[in-house]
């Protein structure tokens, strides 16, 4: 037994380190934990949460064209009043056209634009109001409603379940904006107002599109009349063209931005999202409207025109 005295010292010098390491371990697990319930709540201090339920000062301005639905409302629409007969085949090609370079650019092309708005303005002119309603109603069915983002959806809805009042801030017609908001269960919508008489279009516009600077008064001017702080308020765009939009209220997000629009972000630190998926090459594409076999010979027609015309 003697020749086994010589363990008994290592084996209880092990047990002793074997105790320190334990209540080391212990002690350094408690430590990281407390840290880390530390940062937590530093964190959240930093970064309450937001929408803050029951502040109903706060409300949610979106944008819509390529933030809250792909491609641009104005184009979709054209295509259902061309399925209506409402206009030319090559009306329909220019339409594809624009909307090909919206989705290609991603972002807003004032001259086509503009383009788009006054071709819209000169096929809706004569026709009344409530029957351009209803067919938009049709529309947004047809080609509207699977192309709307379900991210920026999601953030839209967060807003509402959190009791605050959500509106679409857009350059598209006032009443397609209106539908898609009511589709949506938004709270309304800001959008180009057309010029009517006794409830007949007359191919004009009530002052000018709702685009850029105007889209920031139009939403100052809603927060006023509702009483909204907008520093508590969000808004949210895809495009360099809304940052005076984006720049009055308290939460700016930039949704699927442009080039110009995610480097202004970024450098005021905005928040971004971006809910398109592979490259936006891969993304374009002619919408075919029913009854029309070969749109993209038109397309490309419009293209070497466009390309003339440069």
């Amino acid at each position: 037994m003697a020749a086994f005295g010589w363990l008994t010292p290592r084996r209880r010098s092990a047990t002793a380190r074997s105790v320190l390491a334990g209540e080391a371990a212990a002690e350094a697990a408690r430590k990281s934990s407390l840290e880390a319930e530390s940062a937590a709540e530093e964190t959240e201090a930093r970064e309450p949460e937001f929408p803050v339920v029951g502040d109903e000062r706060a409300a949610a301005f979106f944008d819509l064209d390529n933030t809250v639905m792909q491609g641009a409302a104005i184009f979709h629409f054209g295509r259902g009043l061309y399925k209506r007969k409402f206009f030319e085949r090559r009306e329909l090609t220019r339409f594809a056209w624009q909307q090909a370079w919206f989705r290609l650019a991603g972002v807003e092309d004032p001259e086509h634009m503009q383009d788009a708005r006054d071709s819209a303005l000169s096929i809706v002119k004569g026709h009344r109001v409530s029957e351009l309603m209803s067919i938009g109603e049709e529309i947004y069915d047809e080609y509207m409603a699977d192309r709307i983002w379900p991210g920026t959806r999601a953030l839209a809805q967060a807003h509402l379940d959190a009791g605050q009042k959500v509106w679409l801030v857009t350059a598209a017609p006032v009443e397609t904006a209106t539908i898609i908001a009511r589709r949506l269960g938004l709270t309304g919508a800001l959008g180009t107002v057309a010029e009517s008489v006794d409830g007949v279009y007359t191919g004009r516009l009530v002052g000018e599109p709702l685009h850029g600077p105007a889209k920031a008064e139009a939403v100052r001017a809603l927060a006023a009349a509702e009483g909204l702080d907008l520093a508590r308020c969000a808004a949210y765009s895809d495009s360099h063209n809304d940052i005076p939009m984006l720049s009055l209220v308290g939460h700016p997000y930039a949704i699927n931005p442009d080039t110009k629009l995610r480097k202004h972000a970024r450098a005021l630190d905005w928040r971004l999202r971006d809910y398109r998926t592979g490259r936006k090459a891969a993304k374009v594409g002619i919408p075919a409207a029913a009854g029309v076999g070969a749109l993209a010979g038109g397309t490309a027609a419009a293209v070497a025109l466009h390309r003339r015309r440069r």
